[in-house]
């Protein structure tokens, strides 16, 4: 198991779109021999682990330590997980989490929560953010070198980088305006 992998994959679940089952196959979409698995509760069941997961996320970036592995621990007490070797060879060996359920939500939750678990074991706590820019409020999984990430994507940080030197610039202007009134 790649436990940044499925940390990313928490995170695009707590930020996908999910009011029904086309939903929950374009979240499968790199992933279609799920997509005929898909069963009547998923959207809902889903949908209700977002609700769970956006505290975690918003826990870490407000640098509340406790909070993160509080609520993480209740999420892994309320959905148990059964982690399986997978591999070919002694070099290849790593973990999965089962998938012994009929429910694709359950694998989905299952992933989430293992991988989180993981990153904040292997990593630190403080390793998830809710993306800092105006009008975007989506989660992400911090893996940079020096935990600098604010945003939720390239396209988030630039639109950020381009207001505030506009807000700058403009702050300039203003200034340069009222020195020479």
């Amino acid at each position: 198991m790649e436990f940044v992998r499925y940390a990313e994959h928490a995170a695009v679940l707590v930020n996908a779109s999910l009011a029904d089952r086309e939903d929950v196959e374009e979240l499968l979409h790199n992933r279609d021999w799920l997509i005929p698995h898909i069963v009547d509760r998923d959207p809902s069941a889903l949908r209700r682990i977002q609700r769970e997961l956006r505290p975690v996320f918003e826990a870490s970036a407000r640098g509340d330590e406790t909070d993160v592995v509080s609520r993480l621990n209740a999420l892994l007490d309320r959905h148990p997980i059964t982690p399986y070797i997978a591999g070919h060879d002694a070099l290849s060996w790593h973990l999965h989490v089962s998938n012994r359920s009929s429910s694709v939500a359950e694998l989905l939750i299952a992933e989430a929560l293992m991988g989180l678990a993981t990153l904040i074991c292997d990593l630190d706590a403080l390793r998830l953010g809710v993306c800092r820019a105006s009008g975007c409020a989506d989660v992400f999984v911090d893996t940079s070198p020096n935990h600098s990430r604010r945003y939720c994507s390239d396209r988030c940080s630039s639109r950020a980088n381009v207001a505030a030197y506009r807000a700058r610039r403009k702050a300039e202007a203003l200034e340069a305006a009222e020195r020479s009134a």
